[in-house]
C-alpha cells in the first residue's frame, strides 16, 4: 500500500483519547480498529472507529497530506480502553478498508499481526533521548529502543509508558549532502509546495534548488556575521545582519517543503523505497565529502524500519532544542533582535517553526492550537500565498503553548526552554535565561502540591561545572555563541528562580530532570543544603540519539572536573550551586567514560511507588547497556 508515506506514529493514548499522526499520498476513508487486551494474533477486531469525524488533512503538495486523528472514545460510543493491558490497533485504509498491517508487516513485532501499545496511569518506566543527527557515523538510538522493546514483548508490564524525544529529533541547519539531495527528490516526487523567498537574492524555492550554491555552500547565501561582507551588503541593503551560528550550515534547510521532507525521510522507510537522486556537480573535495555522508545516510535509512516501529508502538512525545530549527536558536538578545529583524532570516526561522508544529508540536497537545493556529494553518493550506505562509510564521512566533504535561502520576512536565527566554535589557550580547520569570511562575504553579515529578529540560538543570564555567569565561569575553553558553546558570535572574522553586515547602519533594542537549549522558543525584525541605532531585541525562561529543576532548573533561571540583575544592563555591550536594553516579562497565558515558542511545529511567527513579540506563546502539549506580562518596 503506497498510500501512507510515515507512520502511524502513536502520539497519546488514554483510556477515553488517542491521538496518531500520518503522512498519505492522497485522501482515503479511514479506520481504526482497536483490539483490547490483545496477545497479537487475533483476527476480530473488539471495535472499529470510523474517523470522519476525528481527523484533519492538511494538503502539504500535490501528493502528500499530513492526516491529523484525535479521537474522543466516548463520543464514538466507544467503552474507556483497560490500563494494564496490551492494546492492538489497526489503520483500515481505503473504501473497501484495507490493513495497513497487512500491507505493512514492518510495523509490527516478530509473531504480531498488528501495532500494541499500553496504557499506563502510573508512571513505571520511561525512555527519552535527544540529538538524532542523521549523518553522525555511529547506530540509531531510536533503533536500538525498538530491539529493546521487541525483547519485551510477551509481558507489557514492562513496557515504557512513553518515548520522549527531548529536543534536535532532526538537524535543520546541519544536513548531509546526500540527505539534501533525497530531500529535492522526495519534493519533486510528492509535488510539495514552492514558495517565495522574500528579502533572498533568489526569488523562490525553485531558484534556490537549481542555484550553484545550493548544495554545500548555502552559507554564501544565508545571512553572516563577519564574512562575505560584499554579499551581505548586496543580500540586504546594508541594513544590519541576522546571525546564524551554526558550524555546519552549507546545506542549512530553508524552505517550508524541504523542512517537511526532512521529517519524512528521517521517520519512514516508506518514502526512501524507488527514491532516486544522483550526485549533483560538485568540486573534489565536496565529491569526496558527499561520498563519505553516503555511505552513513544508506546505513541511517537501513535502520528506519525499526525506528518506524517503535514509534508505533510506544507513545511518542516531543520538544523541541535548537537544531530543529537553527544552531543557537534565541540564544541572546541579539541574537533574536537581528535574527527576526530581516524577513529572509525570519522565513527560515519559522519555516522550521512551522515544520515543527505539524510533524511534533500538534499531537502532544492539540486542543492548545484550536483557536489561535490552526486558523491560521488552514488559511495558508488553502491560499499557498506569501501573506497567508507570513501571518503563519507570526501567529506562531508569538504563540505560548509548547509546554505540555502527560497525565501520569507522578505527572511528567515537559519545558519550553526556547520561545520563552529571559532577555537581558542591558547586556542583550549575553545568554538569555533559558526561560523568563512569568514562565518559571508559570511552571511552579504546575508543581504546587505534587508529590514527585518529572521534568523535561532540553539543557540540563544540573552540568558539568567545568564545561559550564568555560562557557562562562567565553561569555565574559562577549563570545557566547563559540561555546553553545546555555546552561541555566548562564543567567542569574533564571538560576536563582529556579533554584528557590527547588527549596519551596510545597513544591514536590522528588523531582526528576530529564535533559539531553550535550552529546553526552550522565547522572547526578542532588540534595539542597542549609534548607528546611530536603527536596531529592535526580539529573538524568542522555545524549545523543545519533550523536556523540569529540571522544578525547570529553575524556580530559571527565577528569578535570573531577580534579577541580572535588568535594574538597575551594572552586566549588563560586558556582551557583553552592546549596546543592551534587553526587555523580557511576557508570558501570566503567570503560564507557569516569562520570560521562559518551556514545548513541536511548535512555531508560524505571521508577518506583514514590515516583523517584531506582534504575537509570543508557541503552546504547551498539547494543550495550551502561547502568549508572548510585555513589555517596563523591561530590562534583
Amino acid at each position: 500500500m503506497d498510500t501512507v508515506l510515515a507512520g502511524p506514529i502513536l502520539r497519546q493514548a488514554r483510556p477515553r483519547r488517542l491521538v496518531l499522526w500520518l503522512a498519505t499520498s492522497r485522501q482515503e476513508r479511514l479506520a481504526l480498529a482497536l483490539y483490547r487486551e490483545d496477545d497479537g494474533r487475533r483476527q476480530v477486531a473488539d471495535d472499529t472507529i470510523p474517523l470522519d469525524g476525528y481527523r484533519r488533512d492538511l494538503r502539504i503538495g500535490e501528493r502528500a497530506w499530513l492526516v491529523f486523528i484525535d479521537i474522543d472514545l466516548a463520543a464514538a460510543g466507544i467503552d474507556a480502553l483497560p490500563e494494564g493491558y496490551a492494546i492492538g490497533y489497526d489503520l483500515l485504509i481505503g473504501d473497501d478498508l484495507q490493513s495497513l498491517a497487512q500491507e505493512e508487516p514492518g510495523l509490527c513485532y516478530a509473531g504480531e499481526t498488528r501495532p500494541r501499545f499500553v496504557i499506563k496511569t502510573r508512571l513505571d518506566s520511561l525512555l527519552h533521548g535527544s540529538c538524532r543527527r542523521p549523518h553522525h557515523p555511529s547506530g540509531d538510538g531510536m533503533a536500538r529502543a525498538d530491539r529493546w522493546l521487541a525483547e519485551r514483548r510477551s509481558d507489557s508490564a514492562d513496557w515504557p509508558v512513553a518515548m520522549l524525544l527531548t529536543g534536535d529529533q532532526i538537524y535543520a541547519d546541519d544536513v548531509a549532502g546526500p540527505m539534501l539531495r533525497a530531500i529535492h527528490a522526495l519534493i519533486a516526487r510528492l509535488g510539495l509546495s514552492p514558495e517565495t523567498l522574500e528579502g533572498a537574492v533568489l526569488d523562490d524555492s525553485d531558484a534556490l534548488y537549481a542555484c550553484s550554491a545550493c548544495y554545500y555552500r548555502r552559507d554564501e547565501l544565508l545571512p553572516q556575521e563577519k564574512v562575505n561582507r560584499d554579499l551581505r551588503d548586496r543580500f540586504f541593503g546594508g541594513t544590519r545582519k541576522p546571525v546564524f551560528t551554526s558550524a555546519s550550515s552549507g546545506n542549512h534547510l530553508i524552505t517550508l517543503a524541504e523542512v517537511l521532507a526532512m521529517y519524512l525521510l528521517c521517520w519512514s522507510d516508506a518514502v526512501w523505497r524507488g527514491l532516486e537522486y544522483t550526485r549533483p556537480e560538485l568540486d573534489e573535495e565536496e565529491s569526496q565529502r558527499y561520498d563519505e555522508e553516503a555511505a552513513v545516510i544508506e546505513n541511517f535509512a537501513a535502520e528506519l524500519p525499526a525506528v518506524r516501529r517503535v514509534m508505533a508502538n510506544s507513545v511518542t512525545a516531543m520538544i523541541f532544542d535548537d537544531h530543529d530549527v537553527t544552531d543557537d536558536w534565541n540564544l541572546t538578545g541579539e541574537w533574536m533582535d537581528t535574527a527576526y529583524g530581516h524577513p529572509f532570516s525570519r522565513r527560515i526561522i519559522g519555516n522550521a517553526l512551522v515544520a515543527y508544529l505539524l510533524c511534533q508540536g500538534w499531537g502532544n497537545r492539540p486542543e492548545v492550537f484550536e483557536e489561535t493556529v490552526w486558523p491560521c494553518v488552514e488559511r495558508y493550506a488553502s491560499t499557498r500565498d506569501n501573506a497567508a505562509h507570513k501571518a503563519l510564521i507570526d501567529c506562531l512566533l508569538d504563540f505560548r503553548g509548547w509546554d505540555f504535561i502527560l497525565d501520569t502520576e507522578p505527572g511528567v512536565l515537559v519545558l519550553d526552554t526556547r520561545t520563552r527566554r529571559w532577555r537581558r535589557q542591558r547586556r542583550p550580547s549575553k545568554p538569555s535565561g533559558l526561560m523568563d520569570w512569568e514562565a518559571l511562575s508559570e511552571m511552579q504553579t504546575h508543581l504546587m502540591d505534587r508529590k514527585s515529578v518529572v521534568m523535561v529540560s532540553a539543557a540540563p538543570i544540573f552540568g558539568v561545572k567545568l564545561i559550564e564555567n568555560i562557557q562562562r569565561i567565553f561569555t565574559w569575553f562577549g563570545k557566547p555563541l563559540m561555546v553553545d553558553a546555555e546552561n541555566w546558570m548562564a543567567h542569574p535572574g533564571a538560576a536563582h528562580t529556579l533554584l528557590n522553586i527547588f527549596r519551596h515547602g510545597n513544591t514536590p519533594k522528588n523531582f526528576t530532570i530529564l535533559s539531553g542537549d550535550v552529546h553526552y549522558s550522565f547522572a547526578y543525584d542532588v540534595t539542597l543544603r542549609f534548607a528546611a525541605t530536603r527536596q531529592k532531585i535526580w539529573q538524568i541525562t542522555s545524549s545523543g540519539v545519533k550523536n556523540e561529543f569529540p571522544r578525547k576532548l570529553l575524556d580530559w573533561f571527565d577528569r578535570l572536573n573531577r580534579w577541580l571540583y572535588a568535594p574538597y575544592s575551594p572552586l566549588n563555591w563560586f558556582t551557583k550551586r553552592r546549596r546543592m550536594r551534587v553526587n555523580p553516579r557511576r557508570p558501570t562497565p566503567a570503560d564507557h567514560g569516569e562520570r560521562l558515558v559518551n556514545g548513541a542511545g536511548m535512555g531508560y529511567v524505571r521508577f518506583n511507588n514514590e515516583g523517584q527513579p531506582c534504575e537509570i540506563r543508557e541503552l546504547c546502539a551498539n547494543d550495550a547497556d551502561v547502568l549508572f549506580e548510585k555513589s555517596d562518596d563523591e561530590e562534583v
